[in-house]
């Protein structure tokens, strides 16, 4: 059954340097905490995909029914290597104490969970093919909104952002920048817009932001601190500093992870070419989408406040 991370983290019992990688790995990053995974066997997954759904129809006495079916795309889902080797000097070690050895750990996993989350948007095998597709490459025709048309973006409108949660089978978080975050913030205090914004907490107890019972997610920065939704897309209408929003499902036959074995941390010891102790984290990761209704991409949003 597919669980996310912070539950895999609970269950990780023999392994201690390997849980609190896990429970890192999610915790610096929102999409991470919140996305089940799907353990596969082998290196890729192939599934049918929900196009269409068949016909149905009233009949009269000695009539018969029109022949009709759903339409089912078949599609395929690979597995892709993430990870990172970190080094310490054992001068460092010796002189500074082993503790820094996890500090120096805790920075690595940061990093991989925010470069892993950057590809969950960004990701485009056409350009690499190492990485996998994100949201943003495969959400196109119907699962993509305009927010308008206007060069250099529009205003996120409300009532575009419902005819989104409306479009996506079973929603259940939002995803945006931290800065598209603030602009629902500001706008609880608008008296005819602050009743569909509520305040939460997360598995981490920390506080979050939820429109009409639907918790905003946020992205943060990689480890060279690029937001993966700031104000520097394209929008429809012209100009190059615009955002978008996204709508999901996360849930096991919505949009889900997929991995082999889980994410494998090792100590390889001392280096025997260098006084360098190794920590090796691999991953073999990536993303389905097993709904064609499970994301709506908002797109050529402007750095402005929401309107109703």
């Amino acid at each position: 059954m597919p669980m996310t991370l912070v539950e895999a983290a609970k269950l990780e019992t023999g392994n201690l340097l390997r849980s609190g990688v896990i429970e890192t790995f999610a915790r610096e990053s929102e999409v991470l905490r919140v996305l089940p995974f799907q353990d596969i066997a082998g290196n890729a997954l192939s599934y049918n995909r929900e196009a269409q759904l068949p016909g149905v129809a009233f009949r009269g006495v000695n009539e018969g029914f029109a022949e009709s079916v759903g339409v089912i795309n078949p599609a395929t889902e690979s597995l892709y290597i993430a990870g990172g080797d970190l080094d310490v000097d054992r001068y460092i070690i010796t002189t500074m104490g082993a503790a820094v050895r996890s500090t120096h750990e805790a920075l690595k996993i940061k990093a991989l969970a925010q470069a892993w989350t950057l590809k969950f948007i960004k990701g485009d095998t056409v350009l690499q093919p190492r990485e996998f597709d994100g949201l943003q490459a495969r959400l196109t025709g119907t699962n993509l909104i305009d927010a308008g048309a206007t060069n250099g973006g529009d205003p996120l409108s409300l009532d575009i952002l419902d005819q989104a949660i409306d479009t996506v089978s079973n929603p259940t978080h939002i995803l945006m920048s931290r800065a598209m975050r603030r602009k629902f913030s500001a706008a609880a205090k608008n008296p005819s817009i602050a009743g569909s914004i509520q305040f939460e907490a997360d598995d981490f107890g920390r506080p979050i932001t939820a429109y009409n019972g639907l918790p905003l997610l946020t992205t943060y920065g990689d480890n060279i601190n690029t937001d993966p939704l700031g104000f520097n897309e394209s929008a429809p209408g012209g100009g190059s500093s615009a955002t978008s929003v996204y709508v999901i499902s996360f849930t096991p036959d919505g949009v889900c992870g997929l991995q082999n074995g889980g994410i494998d941390v090792r100590d390889l010891g001392e280096l025997d070419s260098m006084p360098l102790f190794r920590t090796r984290v691999e991953w073999y990761a990536g993303v389905a989408v097993f709904n064609g209704n499970a994301a709506v991409r908002i797109r050529g949003i402007k750095n402005a406040a929401l309107v109703a």
